[in-house]
């Protein structure tokens, strides 16, 4: 039996550690562009978006179709957006499928262990709600209003995009659906369960300020003005609506409501277990 020595004038040397070229390093753009794709790739993001569109240019058609002068006290937006009712329930369901679709599907999991730190998750997923609902939303006001003025052009709701008041009714309309939408967002995260969130949204948002109207107190009246639906109806028009808050504090309600919902909902993530 032989053993095998060295070859004169060579040193054996520790191994020396793989180290990747490029170090993994978490960005808030690397977050970004993760709830980016994570959007676009669902099918229920192109469903909800598609029906929002089409509900609102549906309903635009048939109100400037059919319009025969019995309604000339309502605003001329207004009247051409009553779609936007229908559109956003949709916006809000799909709000809902970006925080609590993920607990569905365990896919919450991977998204918190690749960003520990938990809440630049759903700032990111605010963001990028935001950006893709106020653009679709806008982008739809925009072509419902000019689609509907073929109808209209003879009668006294003829009106054009470049008028005093009309791109900022149809901004302003787009900007109550975004933030109502963000808000149940913020419900999603906070609820963790589709179903718990969408019955949260109608109850809270759409049937709590009817029932609390019934009752026979003006301060009352003057609170729920301040109530996110409520708030959202101040917005979308051209002229001032009536017994309603100014559109600059409309807008800033809405948000207030939409960053505390979301704080919250930051709050608790931090907080809880998966």
């Amino acid at each position: 039996m032989s053993t095998t020595t060295p070859a004169a004038g060579r040193t054996s040397r520790p191994a020396t550690p793989y180290r990747p070229a490029t170090p993994y390093r978490l960005s808030a753009k690397g977050v970004v562009r993760s709830e980016w794709h994570k959007l676009w790739t669902l099918r229920s993001t192109w469903i909800t978006l598609v029906t929002a569109f089409a509900l609102v240019l549906a309903v635009g058609i048939t109100m400037g179709a059919t319009y025969d002068g019995d309604d000339a006290e309502i605003d001329t937006v207004v009247f051409t957006l009553f779609g936007t009712q229908l559109s956003q329930i949709c916006l809000a369901v799909l709000g809902i499928l970006v925080t609590a679709g993920e607990y569905s599907t365990g896919l919450i999991r991977s998204s918190l262990t690749a960003v520990p730190r938990r809440l630049p998750v759903l700032l990111a997923k605010a963001g990028v709600f935001t950006a893709v609902a106020l653009t679709v939303t806008l982008a739809t006001n925009v072509i419902t209003f000019l689609v509907s003025q073929i109808w209209l052009t003879d009668t006294d709701k003829a009106l054009s995009l470049t008028e005093s008041g009309v791109l900022g009714a149809l901004t302003t309309s787009a900007v109550s659906l975004t933030l109502l939408s963000l808000i149940a967002l913020g419900l999603g995260a906070l609820f963790r369960s589709v179903p718990g969130a969408i019955g949260a949204f109608v109850a809270a948002v759409l049937v709590l300020p009817e029932v609390l109207s019934m009752l026979p107190f003006d301060a009352v009246d003057t609170v729920l003005r301040y109530f996110p639906a409520q708030a959202a109806s101040a917005l979308g028009s051209v002229t001032r609506v009536e017994n309603s808050i100014a559109p600059g504090t409309a807008v800033l309600t809405l948000a207030l409501w939409a960053a505390a919902v979301l704080a919250t909902a930051g709050a608790l993530l931090k907080r809880r277990d998966v």
